[in-house]
């Protein structure tokens, strides 16, 4: 495999400047935080920081402090694999838009996503061994189900992060480099990844931190706004000439079943905007998504790392912006207002954006 232009596998977009984004405080102010009832009283309170951002990099709009620093995690997936796009990595290996989607995805450990992964180690000579990250349980209900009945364990490609890992094991091969210790912060693959990441989130490389994600690969952490950045620029990237973007982005929005799942949110998302808003989960209450027509990037964190007030957030951003369907598929609607049942499937309470700064009466004042 010929080696890569480690100069071409870094370079930006048409529309990202290189230098590094001071933001001004936000435009407007607004209240995300998420509360959980029963029998009419709040029982819990979730705090969400949010920050909205254009490619030009103004910051629209806060919540909390929209200038927070958390892990990123996998939201950075499509940036990550960004260098191997660029540097016409992908053709050289025979992948296209199917195996992108994989590598941009926390997949659910699905058949057809299992498969998928071990088709790409397999065509670059590397098998499920290959991959630095461990195995887990399908983050899918009907990929858990599948397993279970066929009595097997879950292995390597079952990890949610397979396809990122298969990108990253061939970016190391078209690069030249040892596919050994691809995962970690001193391999050239991962300085890349840094080198990108910085660029499109409009931040100095230093100004990253770095830390081990749950799959064992370099994780970054930054602060909110940089992330909605990245993916404003990301969007905006995707319809004004960038061909890596473009494809990116395309591959994200025609294969949402590859980045999620059944049943899992970012596909349900995906599919019912029709591709106009292309979203990536993180772990620990952290997803980044953006409006593609518009080019608005958003990046929000739940402060305790609960992914029932997640989904609520960020259906509640994306409803202000007039960027979902109504009405509401029924998987969405569902999202938006969440019910608390109890064991007999009786609604008890409701979880919902709270229009009161946390400590007020939920819903008696607050809807």
């Amino acid at each position: 495999m010929s080696h890569g232009d480690p100069r071409g596998a870094s370079a930006p977009g048409p529309s990202v400047s290189l230098a590094p984004v001071a933001f001004r405080p936000p435009l407007r102010e607004r209240t995300l935080d998420v509360v959980v009832t029963r029998g009419g009283t709040v029982e819990s309170r979730h705090r969400v920081h949010a920050a909205v951002v254009d490619a030009a990099g103004t910051l629209l709009e806060g919540a909390r402090d929209p200038l927070t620093t958390t892990w990123w995690r996998s939201c950075a997936k499509p940036f990550q694999v960004m260098p191997l796009v660029r540097a016409g990595g992908f053709e050289q290996v025979g992948w296209g838009v199917t195996e992108l989607a994989l590598a941009c995805a926390s997949h659910g450990g699905e058949p057809e996503h299992v498969a998928l992964a071990g088709s790409m180690l397999a065509s670059i000579g590397l098998a499920a061994g290959d991959l630095a990250c461990g195995p887990h349980e399908p983050l899918a209900a009907r990929g858990a189900r599948i397993l279970r009945e066929s009595g097997d364990r879950p292995t390597r490609l079952h990890n949610n992060c397979s396809g990122k890992h298969a990108a990253m094991l061939a970016h190391a091969l078209f690069r030249g480099d040892p596919t050994a210790g691809y995962e970690q912060e001193g391999h050239a693959v991962q300085q890349v990844a840094r080198e990108t990441v910085a660029t499109w989130a409009g931040i100095a490389p230093d100004g990253l931190g770095l830390g081990v994600d749950g799959c064992g690969v370099t994780v970054f952490s930054l602060p909110l706004a940089h992330m909605a950045l990245a993916y404003a620029r990301l969007a905006h990237a995707s319809t004004h000439g960038d061909e890596p973007a473009r494809r990116i982005v395309q591959a994200m929005t025609s294969h949402p079943f590859l980045v999620g799942g059944s049943e899992r949110f970012d596909t349900q998302l995906m599919e019912a905007t029709g591709g106009n808003v292309v979203c990536k989960i993180g772990a620990e209450g952290v997803h980044t998504f953006a409006i593609v027509d518009r080019g608005i990037g958003f990046a929000l964190k739940v402060e305790d790392g609960s992914a029932r007030a997640q989904f609520v957030a960020v259906l509640a951003l994306l409803a202000a912006y007039d960027a979902l369907p109504s009405p509401l598929p029924d998987a969405l609607r569902e999202a938006a207002v969440r019910a608390v049942r109890n064991t007999r499937g009786e609604q008890v309470g409701d979880v919902f954006i709270s229009a009161e700064p946390l400590g007020a009466y939920g819903r008696a004042s607050g809807r």
